[in-house]
C-alpha cells in the first residue's frame, strides 16, 4: 500500500546559538506530496517516522535536489539548488499525519499551508502551537532570540548600526514569508503569518489578521478579524469593529461572518452571522444579548437572545435610539422568525 502525506515544505530558517529554531521560512509548501517525491527526498536524508523536521547540510540539500529531478519534479529541484547555494540552516519538514505540532518546523509549515491558501482556517490540526513557537524578538536582522536580544544589540552599536525590534512575539507578520496574489495590505504588521486572504481582499491600516483567520475574499477590512475567525466574500469590517475570537472570549464557539455582511465601525459580533446581515456602527452583539425582533411591518414580535440567531441570514442589529433597546429586523415575518427560535427550545 502506498504511504500518505499530508505536508511536505524544503525550508531554511533561524537558529539560536544552541542551535534551537527560532523560524523556518518554506517557499513552496506542499500539501498531500506524492510518495514518490517524499521517497526521493528519503533515499537521502535518514528515514522518517510519522511528523519530522530534519535539519541537513548543504550537501545534503544538493543531493535531495538530484534525486527530485531523477524523480522528475523540477519545480522542487531548482528550488532545493538554491536552498544549496545559501548558508543559512536548512530544514526538511515532512508531515505525515495533520497531528498537532510538535516544533518550530512543524507549526511554521502549517502556518505557511494557511497563508500559501492551500488549506482553510479550521480546516487543519494547530492545537498546542502556541507550546511549540517561542517567544521572539522580530527584527531588521530577522528573528533574534530574546536571551540573545542585549548581546545582539550591542554588537550592532558597536559596529554603528542599529538593531531594530519591531515585535516581540510568537508569531512573525505574513509578508516577510508570504505575499498572496491579489491582495492589498496598507500596514504588514497587523497581518499575521498564518492568516488566510483570499483574492480581492484589501487590509486597511487599521485592519488585523490573526493566524488561524482570514477572508474568502473580496472584502474590504478595516477592523479586527481575531483568531480562527472566517469571513465571507464581498463583506466589509468597518473601521474599529472587532470579531470575538475563540482565544478572547468566544469559548468554543466558532464565530464567522457570511458573505455580503457589513459590520459598521467600532461595532463587533461575537455570534456566527449568516450571509447578508449588518450591525450598526457602535453596536456589539455577543451571545448573551437580549434583541428585540422586529417584523416587517415594524411591529414587534418578542424578543430572543442573539445566539438562537447564529447562522441565520438576512439580519439587521440596531440599537433603538428613543429607549437603548437593541433590535433585530428580519425580512421574514415575525411568525416565522418564532418558529425558527422555537424549534431550538
Amino acid at each position: 500500500m502506498t504511504q500518505e502525506y499530508f505536508a511536505l515544505g524544503l525550508g531554511l530558517g533561524t537558529q539560536n546559538r544552541k542551535g534551537e529554531w527560532l523560524d523556518t521560512f518554506y517557499p513552496k509548501p506542499i500539501l498531500a506530496p506524492a510518495a514518490k517525491l517524499v521517497d526521493a527526498i528519503l533515499s537521502v536524508i535518514e528515514p522518517v517516522h510519522g511528523n519530522t523536521a530534519s535539519a541537513v547540510n548543504r550537501d545534503q540539500m544538493a543531493q535531495i535536489a538530484e534525486a527530485l529531478k531523477a524523480a522528475g519534479n523540477k519545480e522542487q529541484a531548482e528550488l532545493a539548488v538554491q536552498l544549496a547555494s545559501g548558508n543559512q540552516p536548512l530544514v526538511v519538514t515532512i508531515l505525515t499525519t495533520d497531528d498537532a505540532p510538535g516544533s518550530v518546523p512543524e507549526g511554521y509549515l502549517k502556518l505557511h499551508l494557511l497563508s500559501h491558501r492551500l488549506v482553510k482556517p479550521h480546516s487543519i490540526n494547530l492545537n498546542g502551537l502556541f507550546g511549540a513557537l517561542p517567544n521572539v524578538a522580530w527584527t531588521n536582522k530577522g528573528a533574534v532570540d530574546i536571551s540573545e536580544l542585549k548581546g545582539r544589540q550591542l554588537e550592532a552599536r558597536l559596529k554603528g548600526e542599529m538593531l531594530e525590534v519591531m515585535s516581540v512575539d510568537k508569531f512573525p507578520k505574513m509578508t516577510n514569508y508570504v505575499v498572496p496574489s491579489g491582495v492589498r495590505i496598507a500596514h504588514t504588521a497587523r497581518v499575521r503569518l498564518g492568516a488566510y486572504l483570499g483574492e480581492g481582499t484589501t487590509i486597511m491600516h487599521e485592519g488585523f489578521v490573526n493566524f488561524n483567520a482570514g477572508t474568502e475574499g473580496p472584502g474590504m477590512i478595516e477592523g479586527r478579524i481575531s483568531a480562527g475567525v472566517m469571513v465571507g466574500a464581498g463583506s466589509d469590517l468597518g473601521g474599529g469593529c472587532s470579531t470575538m475570537g475563540t482565544l478572547s472570549g468566544g469559548n468554543n464557539i466558532i464565530i464567522s461572518v457570511g458573505k455580503e455582511c457589513l459590520i459598521g465601525a467600532n461595532a463587533g459580533v461575537g455570534i456566527p452571522l449568516g450571509d447578508r446581515c449588518t450591525i450598526e456602527a457602535g453596536l456589539y452583539i455577543t451571545a448573551g444579548s437580549v434583541l428585540t425582533m422586529i417584523d416587517s411591518d415594524g411591529a414587534v414580535a418578542g424578543t430572543t437572545k442573539a445566539r438562537e440567531l447564529s447562522g441565520q441570514s438576512d439580519l439587521l442589529f440596531r440599537r433603538n435610539s428613543k429607549n437603548g433597546a437593541v433590535e433585530v429586523l428580519t425580512n421574514k415575518s415575525a411568525i416565522a422568525l418564532n418558529e425558527m427560535l422555537h424549534a431550538h427550545n
